[in-house]
């Protein structure tokens, strides 16, 4: 269900950046074509703005309503894009559900203990991980850092057979499906070496 709102916003949002670019891009061409005379001479010599429509913008009340109209726009742009911002991450994680209440536990709880475990691999320079898609069936998204000499295979098998394991058993599921990213970075130098 979340995985359907995710891809139900993500359809939203390109629908929306098109109409927002296309409106515009739509108005500024049709208003090229009538300057060039595309649209007949008669239309490309007349003056932009009619009488009635100059006599309606003059009114003292217009530069209000448009700094309102402006307004309102902000609001909604800056309400799209502090939603873009929010992350998938879930707050708590159930364990347990029955009639007489439920069982839940923190996703930085579980996270920590899955980060600890895996950075302590050989090899692993750091892991960040994140629980994410819902509290009753979490995906994971692992990312790990590996030194450049690291065994990508041995380190895979251990998440694999080990952390993965471990989570499961621990929020009692039978599957989590995981993405794991790992990238290799170069072991730090020690600048004191030279000096030496």
């Amino acid at each position: 269900m979340v995985r359907d709102r995710a891809r139900r916003s993500a359809r939203g949002n390109r629908w929306g950046l098109a109409v927002v670019g296309a409106v515009p891009l739509a108005a500024g061409l049709a208003a090229l074509a009538a300057g060039r005379g595309l649209f007949g001479a008669s239309l490309a010599e007349s003056p932009l703005l009619s009488a009635s429509a100059a006599d309606f913008l003059g009114r003292p009340w217009v530069p209000y309503a448009a700094v309102a109209v402006a307004f309102v726009a902000g609001f909604l742009a800056l309400r799209w894009l502090m939603i873009q911002g929010l992350n998938d991450t879930v707050g708590r994680l159930v364990l347990d559900k029955s009639d007489d209440g439920r069982v839940e536990m923190s996703e930085s709880v579980a996270r920590g203990a899955l980060e600890q475990e895996v950075a302590d691999y050989p090899g692993v320079r750091r892991a960040r991980a994140r629980l994410t898609e819902s509290s009753d069936a979490p995906h994971l998204r692992l990312a790990l850092t590996l030194d450049d000499d690291a065994d990508v295979r041995g380190v895979w098998q251990r998440v694999r057979s080990d952390a993965l394991a471990n989570l499961r058993s621990s929020l009692d599921l039978e599957r989590v499906p995981a993405v794991v990213r790992m990238s290799m970075i170069a072991p730090a130098k020690n600048p004191r070496r030279g000096l030496a």
